[in-house]
């Protein structure tokens, strides 16, 4: 768990307010201790964050620290604000490493709180869990870190920064398993890990080893990428053959939320790459689904963002990774079959810029070619909401800053082979290209001259001359940029 004063504009004034009622619980049942019921709720579920060193700053691992804040405990997990997992349950199947706490978890905290917190049997208190001060999945095989610190002020707004390490690699390598370790628990919020083989990223790095501003994503057509990290999260390895690829000669891009302490800090942030042993047996690459049409009008408390990619072969899900700014409120992602069912794979109704991370399947989802995968954001651009970073209200246009929006979903897919991967990868960012041209025209990131293709591109293929690029008129577009667009 983190305190919610440090993760949301929610006031924790209001969290505590919340009523602490017994409930329908047995009155006959017995109280709730630390030792017997909270200890090991907090330990499984919250001491990952809140213990010394970490990025939660108070421990929960002993009864003194619990107890004193167990209303604080209570209200926040009774609210669901802690410990922070966004993912409807039930919607989308099981994911990997959930941090929700169930019901019997929730009724033992209020109960516990309710009845003055106490310590209970000291004999019957498990064992604190033991962490590691190395790595945690073992020491990698390769460990790269920023060539130097960076310096953050005491105060100001939430810093993004990029930052490129060369990875040296002479030839395709394939990884098995990537940990994030952070420099500075105390201002690294999350990271995303990139990767580039075009040499873009190193030269928006003006200052070599300083990175560059980089909010939303790293500014740049991504050669893929080695997952991401926030707190909480532990390492996980790929199954057998299924690995990430790093291609010849691709660069590191590792994108940083920081979150500033009141105090001057530095950060030096390392990753440690773990190899397969053997070349991976299936594909693996993304789909992206998006849409960079986005225009909100101030005020408006209900604007739906559609947007579809469709599945140019059979392949497994295996992880989807959603991805907007601060005003959208409600995510949902579907998967619609060709024989007309659908297979729900997300749906978050409280989105929380903060708190993005990427949720991987306990068990991967199987979808046929012709699948659609489809997406409907929904924002909020009114002042009653409290995470609209503009008091009033403004119109909110697609991009890159905090100030803009945006609406993506990165849905992670296994194929049955690797020489699948570069037609997967053709087709897809052809559809993602086609699906983001309306939008990136107003984009104030594009250069004139890529503006201008855009736009001739746009007045070619929107054969009804209404300024859209309609469903009918999609695939036409997407088999000349197909042809257009080099295999990677």
């Amino acid at each position: 768990m983190r305190p919610a004063i440090l993760i949301s504009t929610l006031p924790l004034a209001a969290l505590l307010a919340l009523p602490l009622a017994a409930g329908d619980t047995d009155t006959g049942a017995a109280v709730p201790t630390f030792n017997r019921d909270i200890a090991p709720i907090l330990y499984n579920n919250c001491s990952n964050c809140h213990r010394p060193g970490e990025v939660a700053p108070f421990s929960l691992l002993n009864y003194d620290d619990a107890a004193k804040r167990a209303k604080q405990i209570a209200a926040v997990t009774q609210a669901r604000f802690m410990p922070p997992w966004k993912a409807e349950p039930g919607y989308g199947g099981h994911f990997l490493n959930e941090r929700r706490l169930t019901d019997q978890q929730l009724t033992l905290i209020r109960d516990w709180a309710s009845n003055g917190a106490p310590e209970g049997d000291p004999s019957q208190k498990p064992a604190p869990p033991k962490f590691s001060n190395g790595w945690q999945a073992g020491q990698p095989d390769q460990v790269v870190s920023m060539s130097q610190s960076f310096s953050l002020p005491a105060e100001g707004p939430d810093q993004f920064r990029c930052f490129v390490i060369p990875l040296n690699a002479a030839q395709d390598e394939y990884v098995s398993k990537v940990e994030f370790r952070p420099g500075n628990h105390r201002v690294v919020h999350h990271a995303i890990l990139f990767l580039d083989a075009t040499g873009r990223a190193h030269q928006r790095e003006k200052v070599p080893g300083q990175g560059y501003n980089c909010v939303g994503g790293p500014g740049l057509a991504i050669s893929g990428g080695l997952g991401g990290w926030a707190p909480g999260a532990s390492p996980t390895e790929l199954p057998p053959g299924i690995a990430q690829t790093i291609p010849k000669g691709a660069d590191l891009v590792i994108q940083l939320h920081y979150h500033l302490s009141g105090k001057p800090e530095e950060d030096r942030s390392q990753v440690g790459i773990t190899f397969a042993k053997n070349p991976p047996v299936k594909g693996l690459t993304l789909l992206t689904v998006g849409n960079a049409n986005i225009d909100i009008p101030a005020g408006d408390d209900h604007y739906v963002v559609k947007a579809s990619a469709t599945l140019p072969m059979d392949a497994q899900v295996i992880g989807v990774f959603p991805h907007a700014h601060y005003l959208c409120k409600d995510m949902k992602v579907d998967a619609k079959l060709p024989d007309g069912s659908v297979q729900p794979l997300i749906w978050i109704k409280d989105w929380d810029f903060n708190w993005q991370g990427s949720y991987r399947y306990e068990n991967p989802v199987k979808l046929p070619k012709g699948t659609e995968i489809e997406m409907q954001y929904t924002y909020d651009n009114s002042a009653a909401n409290p995470r609209n970073p503009s008091s009033p209200p403004r119109e909110v246009k697609f991009g890159e800053q905090t100030t803009n929006e945006m609406a993506f979903t990165f849905v992670q897919v296994t194929l049955d082979s690797p020489a699948l991967v570069a037609d997967f990868r053709l087709d897809a960012d052809a559809q993602f290209l086609a699906s983001v041209l309306e939008g990136a025209l107003e984009s104030e990131e594009l250069a004139p001259q890529q503006k201008m293709q855009m736009q001739m591109l746009l007045t070619f293929f929107d054969k009804n001359k209404n300024g859209h690029i309609d469903p009918e008129e999609r695939p036409a577009l997407v088999e000349f940029l197909k042809k257009q667009t080099p295999r990677r």
